[in-house]
């Protein structure tokens, strides 16, 4: 009797946390990836730059991992591929924006001579391994977006990837909706479908309504305007771009980031700006206030974004002046309300006019609420479901959705970071779990900063570091010279000599202590000194510094 065939799909990141979407597909000796992003670090990564997914599973199978499918060019489905492509040289599926944006960042990292990749488009098929892979047209806030459809000797899985069914999208790319029922109709085994609106009720409003507040806020405004949003919201850009022209305005654009995208997209013909809009910055500090608008990075309120540093009138070009009036268009990432608000609080101590998505419809998001989740398991009904792309309560509350749906509660998974789900044609459980989890990205170093470092940096940001220098005579064990304190972050030195004389003389007992016993092993002295002057520090201050015995022998 022949055995049931199975296809295994398994999480590597972007279930339980917003960022760093990944996910392997297995059938046989053969695995598929759809997206490798990455996410920015919460504030206890002190130091960290980016977060990306471990590898480990794909590293350890690598003659198996046939190809990376990308769905969007948002950094959380396309960041780490940098980090992946220099130990997995894989080739990439992508739409077109998509990979030109890739390139741009493949480019910083001197890989895009060695990168392989593969342009597709909206309805193109294309053939890896025992995989068909199929690229359906969505709608999100970054344009050329797609969802994917896997068809596999069990049956075909759908990933929508981050969508939302616009009607009435700003580039007239509507969903095909037409592709979706279409694959319902011939049967879907599993529907991976984006959770992040999972707890907003209705229907996500259409990008074009953020042009019709730009239009009126553009019309209000009697100085400079300054436009904050994602670099690679493009419609948005668009929008921005196109009631500049039409209030007659020129457009200056600000940020690394944003200069980028901006001419990725018009290079590739995503974004259409009329002849003689944009102006470099030196010109448009010469144009009268009335006739110039800045599109800026920064709407998360990143300390080194060109927003932030105009804010704080560190910026070297543009400064924010009384009367300017600055649109925030983006919603604050979960864990970056305080940063905006702090930009937003130093813009109106500047004497900015700041509108932002608390007090107006200045921005929709690019994610489906409640009634296009229904929508998308009614045109594709699913056999399996699998919640992805969200927090833990997303999850949970969009397989609640699902099962309301009609689907039964044993053919819905909500899964976790790098277990493995088996389904065959009739029946799926969790069989096992491989290595998944995050691998921080500190500079140049990927990987090599763990807990314990973050320990240390933590304790070294809480209560500062204290540096003891002493040197001892090899021979005798005397103490030649010192003990030297050195505080950094723990207490103003002028204003406490007091108290390191007396800890200088707690640590010059300690050592003699040492010589006594017969103590010659750098090891213990050192844990001797820092059991000493942590508890006399401790009684003394209540603060637990850092402390690091140097000994020097001569």
């Amino acid at each position: 009797m022949s055995k049931e065939p199975k296809v295994a799909i398994i999480p590597l990141g972007g279930l339980g946390e917003i960022g760093k979407n990944m996910m392997a597909v297995k059938y046989g000796e053969n695995i598929l990836v759809v997206d490798c992003g990455m996410m920015f670090p919460e504030e206890e990564l002190l130091g960290i730059d980016v977060v990306i997914p471990d590898i480990t599973y794909l590293l350890e199978n690598r003659e198996q991992v046939r190809a990376i499918v990308l769905t969007h060019g948002h950094e959380d489905h396309i960041g780490a591929l940098p980090y992946v492509l220099r130990q997995l040289n894989l080739p990439v599926y992508g739409t077109c924006l998509t990979l030109g944006i890739l390139q741009g960042k493949l480019k910083e990292h001197g890989l895009e001579r060695e990168a392989v990749l593969h342009r597709v488009k909206p309805r193109d098929t294309v053939n890896i391994g025992p995989f068909k892979v199929e690229f359906i047209r969505v709608s999100h806030s970054v344009p050329d977006a797609v969802s994917v459809a896997i068809h596999t000797p069990v049956g075909t899985i759908v990933h929508t990837g981050d969508f939302k069914l616009d009607q009435t999208p700003v580039d007239g790319a509507v969903t095909d909706f037409y592709r979706f029922a279409q694959l319902g109709e011939k049967g879907v085994l599993a529907l991976l479908s984006d959770s992040t609106n999972v707890e907003r009720p209705g229907y996500t409003m259409s990008e074009s309504v953020v042009g019709q507040t730009f239009d009126e806020t553009f019309r209000q405004a009697k100085e400079r305007i300054i436009v904050a949003t994602f670099a690679s919201n493009v419609h948005r850009l668009q929008q921005a771009i196109t009631t500049a022209h039409r209030y007659d305005r020129k457009v200056a654009v600000v940020g690394r980031s944003m200069i980028n995208v901006l001419s990725i997209a018009h290079e590739l013909g995503y974004l259409k700006i009329p002849d003689g809009t944009l102006v470099e910055l030196e010109e448009a500090a010469r144009l009268p206030k009335h006739k110039i608008v800045y599109l800026s990075t920064g709407s998360q309120g990143e300390p080194m974004s060109a927003l932030t540093r105009m804010a704080m009138g560190d910026h070297r070009q543009v400064e924010i002046l009384p009367g300017d009036t600055v649109i925030i268009s983006a919603t604050p990432i979960p864990g970056n309300e305080k940063l905006v608000a702090r930009i937003i609080d130093q813009l109106f101590k500047q004497g900015a006019h700041v509108i932002y998505e608390a007090v107006s419809g200045i921005h929709v998001s690019g994610h489906p609420s409640q009634e296009e989740l229904k929508l998308m398991i009614n045109m594709t009904r699913p056999k399996f479901f699998i919640p992805v792309h969200g927090e833990y309560r997303m999850l949970i509350k969009h397989a609640r959705l699902a099962r309301e749906m009609g689907i039964p509660e044993k053919n819905i998974f909500v899964l976790e970071n790098g277990q493995v789900l088996e389904l065959s044609r009739k029946s799926g459980r969790v069989t096992g779990r491989v290595t998944a989890g995050r691998v921080l990205v500190d500079g140049l170093g990927v990987g090599d900063v763990g807990n314990i470092v973050l320990r240390d940096r933590k304790q070294l940001s809480q209560d500062g570091i204290l540096i003891v220098v002493v040197t001892i005579n090899r021979e005798s064990g005397q103490i030649m010279a010192g003990p030297d304190i050195v505080s950094r972050g723990f207490v103003y030195v002028r204003e406490s000599e007091p108290l390191l004389e007396e800890a200088r003389e707690k640590v010059k007992g300690a050592l003699e202590k040492c010589t006594e016993r017969g103590l010659t092993e750098w090891s213990s002295i050192k844990s001797q000194v820092r059991d000493v002057l942590g508890k006399f520090l401790y009684e003394k201050t209540r603060r637990r510094p850092m402390i690091l015995p140097i000994i020097m022998e001569v």
